[in-house]
C-alpha cells in the first residue's frame, strides 16, 4: 500500500491561553497543500520503519504511531514502512504529523482494524497536536489544543511559493516564547467567505500568526523573506505554524515559479491548495 502525506499552511494561528498542563489553546485555520512525503507500507512479523532521517527509530512519528495504534487495539501484526520525504522537517507545514496521521490510516486499513476517525484522532492527538487535523482535512478549522476540528469547504484553488530559510524552529520553542496573547480572535465565518470570494486585499487585514512574531524576532531572515515575496508581487504573505516557511499567494503557477528563482539560496516550492474537489 502506497499513501501520500501532505503538507498544510495556516491561514492564521492565534494562541488563546496556556493550559496547566503546558500545552496552548489555539484557533487556526489550516489547509492541505500539494507537497507530499511517501510512506509504502509492506506486511511484515515486526515492526520495522525505515526513512531518510537522522533521528532515533523512537522519536520517528511514524514509528511512534505504529507503536501506539498497536498498543491501543492489542495487535499483534507487524509491517515495514518506508518513509520517503519531500516535506521539509521543523519548517511549519506539518510534514511529522501528517505522517504519523497517515501512518495510522494506512495501519487501520492493511490491519483491518476498523477504528472510526474519532478513534484515530483520539490516538493521533498523543502523538502530535496537528495530527488529527490531517485525520479529517483537507480544511478544517481547529480549535483547543488540537482535538477539536470543524471541517471547512473551501474550493479556491490557490497558488502559494513556499520559502524556508536555512533554520529550524522548534514549536515547543515558539509557543514558549509567547508573550503577547490574542484577546481578540478571527471572524471564521468571515475569514471563509473573503477565502471563496479570493478578496486578497481584505483577507490580508485578517491574516496573523502570534507564533510569526516571536520568530521573527529570533530569526529575522523569516520576515526579510516575507517583504521580499509581498515587494515581487505575492497578494498576501505570511509564515505558516511555528515558522520559518513563509508563504506567498501569487495569481498563477507560472507567476510563482519565476519568483521562486529570486530565492535560490533557500528551500522552495511552488503548490497549490487541496480542496474538497480535488
Amino acid at each position: 500500500m502506497r499513501l501520500r502525506a501532505p503538507a498544510k499552511i495556516n491561514w492564521f494561528l492565534t494562541v488563546l491561553r496556556k493550559r496547566d498542563n503546558g500545552y496552548h489553546d489555539i484557533r487556526s485555520l489550516m489547509q492541505c497543500i500539494r507537497l507530499y512525503d511517501d510512506l509504502l507500507f509492506n506486511h511484515a512479523d515486526t515492526l520495522d520503519v525505515i526513512s531518510d532521517l537522522d533521528i532515533s527509530l523512537e522519536d520517528n512519528l511514524v514509528y511512534r504511531a505504529a507503536s501506539l495504534l498497536k498498543r491501543h487495539t492489542s495487535c499483534k501484526k507487524g509491517v515495514k514502512i518506508i518513509l520517503r520525504k519531500n516535506i521539509p522537517v521543523g519548517a511549519g507545514l506539518g510534514g511529522g504529523s501528517s505522517d504519523a496521521a497517515y501512518t495510522l490510516l494506512g495501519l487501520n486499513k492493511l490491519w483491518n482494524l476498523g477504528l472510526n476517525n474519532r478513534e484515530l484522532s483520539l490516538i493521533g492527538l498523543e502523538i502530535g497536536s496537528d495530527v488529527p487535523f490531517f485525520l479529517n482535512g483537507p480544511s478544517a478549522f481547529v480549535e483547543g489544543r488540537g482535538e477539536k476540528v470543524t471541517l471547512l469547504k473551501i474550493n479556491s484553488s490557490i497558488v502559494f511559493l513556499l520559502v524556508k530559510p536555512p533554520v529550524s524552529v522548534s514549536t515547543a520553542w515558539a509557543y514558549e516564547n509567547v508573550s503577547e496573547l490574542t484577546k481578540t480572535t478571527v471572524d471564521i465565518k468571515l475569514f471563509c467567505q473573503v477565502l471563496r470570494k479570493r478578496d486578497f486585499a481584505y483577507l490580508n487585514t485578517m491574516l496573523d500568526n502570534d507564533l510569526e512574531r516571536v520568530v521573527v524576532k529570533r530569526y529575522p531572515i523569516v520576515g526579510e523573506i516575507k517583504e521580499r515575496l509581498l515587494e515581487r508581487g505575492a497578494v498576501i504573505s505570511a509564515m505558516s505554524g511555528s515558522g520559518p516557511t513563509v508563504f506567498g499567494v501569487f495569481g498563477s503557477v507560472e507567476e510563482a515559479r519565476k519568483i521562486s528563482k529570486v530565492f535560490k539560496d533557500f528551500w522552495t516550492a511552488v503548490v497549490q491548495t487541496i480542496t474538497g474537489e480535488n
